[in-house]
């Protein structure tokens, strides 16, 4: 069935470069910078972008097919997750904490990207099933994360220790993996209904 609805369309596109230009600012930084929570919501951009771009593709497809990837979608959600306890060893191994001004402002970068992704994709959370359910999570989780990531650098200022940034780290897989579970559950409903009409 092919969604009529250009302006979902729009908004993906949208969203998917968003996602894409900010993964590189963040993704800079965080190596430059040694930080284990911007390293993990990077990940998270480049990961949003690729869910957005396979939206795309998946819009018009049946009902069932949305069901199957939206499955996929899922297990996409938990990668960042891998990059992130890696990072997080690294952390612990080597307890250095990241310049906090830069981890602040580049948080206050990424929130503002993530609310307004979030407040276009929110009209369109309950269209084609755990698709755009998927979008909307991740843009909403992000924002939440990005709030971490500002309050790391600011307890980095205070307390000059590693140990907000690997906390805010592990909190963003922690909140990927609630919205991987999310998505799966809805994506399985949407498989149900497929087969059962």
């Amino acid at each position: 069935m092919h969604d009529p609805d250009p302006a979902l369309r729009t908004t993906i596109w949208l969203v998917a470069l968003l996602n894409l230009a900010y993964f590189v600012i963040e993704f800079a930084v965080a190596r430059s910078i040694g930080s284990v929570a911007l390293f993990a919501d990077s990940i998270d951009f480049l990961e949003d972008a690729a869910i957005n771009a396979l939206i795309l593709v998946a819009l018009g497809w049946s009902a069932r097919h949305r069901a199957a990837l939206g499955m996929v979608l899922a297990g996409i959600l938990l990668a960042p997750g891998i990059a992130t306890a890696w990072t997080a060893f690294h952390k612990l191994v080597e307890p250095v904490p990241p310049d906090a001004t830069l981890l602040s402002v580049t948080g206050l970068g990424a929130l503002a990207i993530n609310l307004f992704c979030a407040h276009r994709l929110a009209r369109f959370r309950t269209r084609s099933g755990s698709l755009t359910r998927a979008a909307f999570l991740s843009a909403r989780n992000d924002a939440l994360a990005n709030l971490g990531i500002m309050a790391a650098g600011v307890a980095t200022i205070v307390t000059r220790a590693a140990w907000p940034d690997l906390v805010v780290g592990v909190a963003i897989f922690v909140m990927n993996s609630d919205a991987a579970w999310d998505v799966f559950s809805a994506a399985r409903a949407e498989r149900r209904a497929a087969d059962s009409g």
